[in-house]
């Protein structure tokens, strides 16, 4: 795979590492910082972390959140402009959830289930099988189903305008969205946890949608 930069926008670029790694590890270059052109960057990956503010999608604030509107402004901000140059667009866990927000969707603030998809109390990923829309990215790269790791509380309520639910939980969490048209896709789950040095036996191998998504970047 040819060199590739991939923009992974972030006020914590310490908080990026695992997902910079994964790019690396498959060839790609990716970039931690708070403001890209997009002309010179192949795609942008929208990394995991806090909540999304609520009141991006008309919601009061609840006990269980916590949120960083810096943090938002600098990543709807590189996701309008990235969307407008029509770079590919990969969202992880929070990105999954603010590509939703984005597109005009609604999450879930506390799952009624999130013990099922939260961290463990040893603090690792929870663990879950997931069931695949065909005709889907995911379909296309894991089949019917996969086991996927999990550390969230919240989840996607109504997605975004454009966007199709292709994976869920078995307990009916969305896991996956990808746009009807455009070239933008997203996993609630964390690959770059389930790839090279953190691969793990109980779960699909992550580096496998990496791998799709920086395929498309060079399209």
């Amino acid at each position: 795979m040819n060199m590739l930069r991939i923009a992974v926008p972030t006020n914590r670029p310490q908080a990026v590492a695992n997902y910079l790694d994964a790019l690396a590890q498959l060839g790609a270059h990716g970039e931690a910082g708070r403001s890209f052109c997009p002309s010179d960057y192949s795609g942008l990956l929208l990394p995991g972390g806090c909540d999304v503010n609520p009141s991006r999608y008309g919601r009061d604030r609840i006990a269980q959140e916590t949120t960083d509107d810096d943090l938002d402004a600098l990543q709807f901000d590189a996701l309008d402009r990235f969307l407008a140059a029509g770079r590919p667009v990969f969202g992880i866990c929070r990105g999954h959830q603010l590509l939703n927000v984005a597109f005009g969707g609604t999450l879930i603030q506390h799952l009624q289930n999130a013990e099922n998809h939260m961290s463990l109390p040893s603090g690792e990923d929870n663990t879950h099988r997931a069931v695949i829309e065909r005709k889907s990215f995911v379909y296309r790269i894991y089949g019917d189903e996969c086991a996927v790791n999990s550390s969230h509380h919240q989840g996607v309520e109504i997605p975004g305008k454009g966007l199709r639910a292709v994976m869920r939980s078995e307990d009916g969490v969305i896991e996956a969205l990808e746009h009807e048209s455009l070239p933008v896709w997203s996993v609630q789950w964390h690959p770059e946890r389930m790839c090279f040095r953190h691969r793990r036996n109980d779960t699909a191998d992550g580096s496998s949608v990496i791998r799709f998504f920086l395929e498309n970047c060079l399209k």
